[in-house]
């Protein structure tokens, strides 16, 4: 019997011998692999990782998208009652600044509470932003685990389960993040340097400097960036599956991705832009509807409007423009999350006797009566 704890290793092969396919060839000719859930359990093609994702996202949509709106939902709530809160304490002082006249400094009694606020209001968007992910790619692995075998699950199995993994999962992505930390750092270098340049009109100076060593360093270590990051990817899915922790799933990510780079970058970056272009698609319409409600309020608005003012005649847009933000955030985030899941399940297919293990815990009857038992080579599902 398999167990559910994990998935476990070994040469793929098992029970279904050596056809091209995984499928044992019998005397009707070639026999596909068993197919019990979104994919087959056999080595993944393209068009198998695209189409178990979009199967996922359909038999699995209320999971999914539920629990994405509950938690980017929620979390833009949040920073909504934040801002209002800042703003009435700093109402103030922001007034004061904004009414000032050009060449008039404002004074540090006003600057320092706008800047306290601004930080704060920073600091609770980024641990926001860091619980909804954790739990974002905690919870589509769990449910992409179901999906694989073809079994149910609720919404409250998917909650309970990735709030136990959201620690470790946010401990993976920090670290994961901390591969694109050099040439991100400069990039943002040289941008600052290019505005200093433009402010000061210095072109010859210390900012061009800045520019050039900022711009050759990012395209020098931009590239190992991305070989790492690549090489680091399947570790929120080893987190979830195997329940490692973040560097041991790191260590698991680069085992898995080894002989494969090429293949996992290039399926990697086809569903970043599919992802990209659908979230732009559908926050198009909300963006184009938002402007009619943002054009009349404006039109109301004196010659000389407060900070208040603008924000309620502007609320219209603003809430249309985050309402479709919102759902191409939810598409955008869930599925190259389970493009990358269905990888490391690949991954391990291919790798390692995962096919029989996954096979047993869906119930498929053994198709080959001389083959040893399912989960023999393997000990963990």
């Amino acid at each position: 019997m398999a167990q559910d704890a994990g998935w476990g290793g070994g040469a793929y092969g098992g029970a279904y011998g050596g056809s091209p396919y995984g499928g044992p060839p019998g005397w009707g000719g070639w026999v596909p692999p068993p197919k019990p859930g979104v994919i087959p359990l056999a080595p993944l093609r393209l068009g198998d990782v695209l189409g178990g994702a979009f199967s996922t996202m359909g038999r699995y949509g209320k999971q999914l998208f539920g629990l994405a709106a509950a938690l980017y939902g929620g979390a833009a709530l949040l920073m909504a009652a934040a801002v209002a809160a800042a703003y009435s304490a700093v109402s103030g002082h922001l007034e004061r600044v904004v009414s000032l006249d050009y060449g008039e400094g404002a004074s540090s009694s006003d600057v320092v509470p706008l800047v306290l606020a601004g930080c704060l209001l920073a600091l609770l968007g980024i641990a926001a932003m860091a619980i909804v992910s954790g739990l974002m790619y905690a919870a589509v692995p769990t449910v992409l685990q179901e999906a694989v075998l073809g079994r149910p699950i609720t919404l409250a199995t998917v909650w309970r389960r990735a709030w136990t993994r959201v620690v470790p999962v946010i401990g993976t992505l920090i670290l994961t993040a901390l591969f694109a930390l050099v040439p991100v750092v400069l990039l943002m270098a040289a941008f600052v340097a290019v505005i200093i340049s433009l402010v000061t009109m210095d072109s010859d100076g210390g900012a061009g400097v800045a520019i050039t060593l900022g711009v050759l360093g990012a395209l020098l270590t931009g590239p190992l960036a991305v070989w790492l990051w690549i090489k680091v990817c399947l570790a929120p899915a080893a987190v979830v599956f195997e329940g490692q922790r973040p560097v041991a799933a790191l260590r698991r990510s680069s085992q898995l991705v080894r002989g494969d780079w090429w293949r996992i970058f290039g399926i990697m970056l086809l569903a970043g832009l599919m992802a990209g272009v659908a979230g732009y698609v559908i926050q198009m319409p909300f963006s184009i509807l938002g402007l009619f409600p943002g054009m009349i309020g404006t039109a109301s608005l004196d010659e000389d409007p407060s900070p208040a003012a603008v924000m309620v005649a502007m609320s219209g847009y603003l809430i249309a423009t985050l309402l479709g933000q919102l759902i191409s955030q939810i598409i955008s985030t869930t599925f190259p999350q389970l493009v990358t899941g269905l990888l490391y399940v690949d991954r391990r297919i291919r790798t390692e006797n995962l096919g029989p293990v996954l096979a047993e815990a869906a119930g498929v009857p053994q198709q080959d009566p001389t083959a040893p038992p399912y989960g023999s080579a393997a000990p963990r599902w």
